[in-house]
C-alpha cells in the first residue's frame, strides 16, 4: 500500500507566492525561462534554470549554473522563505477554464518508488537524471513535485472537500490563466486523510519521472556518504520525495504530437503513396476525433490516417496510436528509428494546438506534422500495471504544477 508522509514545508509567505512559483523547469527553454523571469527577483526560475543570470550561451550543465542556483536559493531562504512549524499535507486545487483537478502535496516513499508500488511508465535520459541530482544536490532540497495519480477513492475525495471550503493558504492566478489554491492540513484532517490514503493500492508517476528518478539517486548518494534517515519529526526526509497525488478520474491529458524536419528524401507525392500502404489517407480536421486516428498535416493540408489493420487490443503498447505511427510510418518511412535520439523529430505539447504545428511546417521547420488523440489514463495505468513503458513524449498533462511554492528540505 501507498503511504503519505506529511512534512514541514518550505514556502512562500502567502503575498510573495504568485511571483515566487514557476513553471516545471523542464516545459521551458532557456530563453522562454529568462522571458518569463522578467526582472522579478522573486521568480523561482532563478533557481530551477538558474542559467538566466549567466551570460547567453551558459552550459546550463555548467558548475557554475549549479553554483548560482544554491546561491539564489539561500538567498530566497533569508528573504522570502519560511519553513512550517509543523508537519502537514495539503490539498492543492488546479483550475484551467472549466477544468478543475484537486490533489494532494506530501512527500512519498522512495523505497516504494524502487519497489514499484510507485509506477513509472516512461524511461528516463541519464543527462536529465544526472541535471536534478546535482541540482537536488546542490541546493539542498526538492523543489517542484512529481505529478502522481492514484485511483479514485471516495473516502479521500470526501476529506479533500470539506478541506476546500476553509480559506486557502495561497491563492493565485498565474500569468498563462491557471488558477493555483493550496490549502495546509494539520491535526485529525491530516491524520485522516494519512489513513485513508493508506489504503490506496499503487501511485502513478504520471509527470515526472527525471524528478523522481533524480531523488532516488539522491538518497543512494546520501547514504553512501554516511547520511542516515534525520526527518524532521515526522518521517520525510531524504528517503521521501515531494508529489502532489490526483485522483486519476480528474486528470486532463492532452496529446504530445510530433513533427518531422524532412521527408526522408521522398517527395510529398511519393511520401503519401508510402503512406498509403498502411494506412487510408482522407481529407480530415485538424484534430482527431477518436483513439485509431491520426491527423497529419502536410503542403498546407490536414488528413487523416487510419491504419489498414488494428492493432491487437490487448497489447498495451503497440495498440497506442502514438505506436502505430512510430511502427507503420515514422520507421519504414522516414527512417526515425529511435525518436528519443533522432535530431529530425521533435514534440509539441498538445497545449498549443494545431496552430503550432501549422506554422512549424509552414515556416519550413518541419515537412510534416502529426496530431495525435490523447492517451488516456486508463491507458497509463494498464502499461504501469503491465510493468511496461509507454514510448516516448506519448502524454502531455494540463494544467501545470508550480515549482517554488512547496519545497522539501532534504
Amino acid at each position: 500500500m501507498a503511504a503519505l508522509y506529511p512534512f514541514r514545508a518550505l514556502r512562500p509567505r502567502p503575498a510573495d507566492a504568485a511571483r515566487i512559483a514557476a513553471v516545471p523547469y523542464d516545459v521551458v527553454s532557456t530563453d522562454e525561462a529568462r522571458r518569463l523571469a522578467g526582472d522579478d527577483p522573486l521568480s523561482f526560475l532563478r533557481v530551477s534554470r538558474a542559467e538566466i543570470e549567466l551570460p547567453e550561451g551558459t552550459d546550463p550543465y555548467s558548475p557554475a549554473v549549479y553554483e548560482r542556483a544554491a546561491h539564489n536559493f539561500q538567498t530566497l531562504r533569508a528573504t522570502t522563505l519560511e519553513i512550517e512549524r509543523e508537519p502537514s499535507v495539503y490539498a492543492y486545487r488546479l483550475r484551467m477554464a472549466g477544468h478543475v483537478q484537486t490533489g494532494l502535496a506530501a512527500c512519498v516513499s522512495i523505497d516504494e518508488y524502487e519497489r514499484g508500488l510507485i509506477r513509472k511508465h516512461e524511461r528516463t535520459r541519464r543527462e536529465k537524471e544526472d541535471d536534478r541530482t546535482r541540482h537536488m544536490r546542490a541546493v539542498g532540497a526538492q523543489t517542484g513535485p512529481v505529478f502522481l495519480t492514484y485511483r479514485a477513492r471516495a473516502d479521500v475525495d470526501g476529506i479533500v472537500a470539506g478541506v476546500a471550503l476553509r480559506p486557502p493558504l495561497f491563492d493565485f492566478t498565474a500569468a498563462d490563466g491557471v488558477q493555483h489554491t493550496v490549502w495546509q492540513v494539520t491535526g485529525s484532517e491530516r491524520t485522516a486523510l494519512v489513513t485513508a490514503f493508506g489504503d490506496v493500492a499503487s501511485l502513478y508517476i504520471a509527470d515526472g519521472h527525471h524528478r523522481a528518478a533524480s531523488a532516488a539517486r539522491t538518497c543512494s548518494e546520501m547514504r553512501d556518504g554516511g547520511r542516515h534517515g534525520e526527518a524532521l519529526g515526522d518521517g520525510a526526509d531524504f528517503t521521501t520525495m515531494l508529489a502532489v497525488a490526483f485522483p486519476h478520474d480528474q486528470l486532463h491529458v492532452l496529446p504530445y504530437n510530433r513533427v518531422v524536419t524532412d521527408l526522408a528524401g521522398l517527395s510529398p507525392d511519393q511520401f503519401l503513396q508510402q503512406v498509403q500502404a498502411d494506412f487510408t489517407v482522407t481529407a480530415g480536421p485538424p484534430t482527431p476525433a477518436a483513439r485509431g486516428e491520426v491527423a497529419m498535416y502536410l503542403q498546407g493540408q490536414w488528413r487523416t490516417l487510419r491504419p489498414r489493420t488494428a492493432a491487437a487490443p490487448a497489447d498495451p503498447i503497440g495498440s497506442l496510436d502514438v505506436s502505430v505511427l512510430q511502427d507503420r510510418l515514422l520507421a519504414p518511412v522516414l527512417k526515425i528509428a529511435d525518436v528519443r535520439t533522432d535530431k529530425r523529430i521533435d514534440f509539441v505539447g498538445g497545449s498549443r494546438g494545431p496552430a503550432a504545428l501549422e506554422q512549424l511546417v509552414a515556416s519550413g521547420k518541419a515537412a510534416v506534422a502529426f496530431s495525435m488523440f490523447p492517451v488516456s489514463v486508463s491507458d497509463l495505468i494498464s502499461v504501469s500495471d503491465a510493468g511496461a513503458i509507454m514510448p516516448p513524449k506519448s502524454t502531455w498533462f494540463e494544467p501545470k504544477l508550480r515549482d517554488g511554492l512547496l519545497i522539501h528540505i532534504i
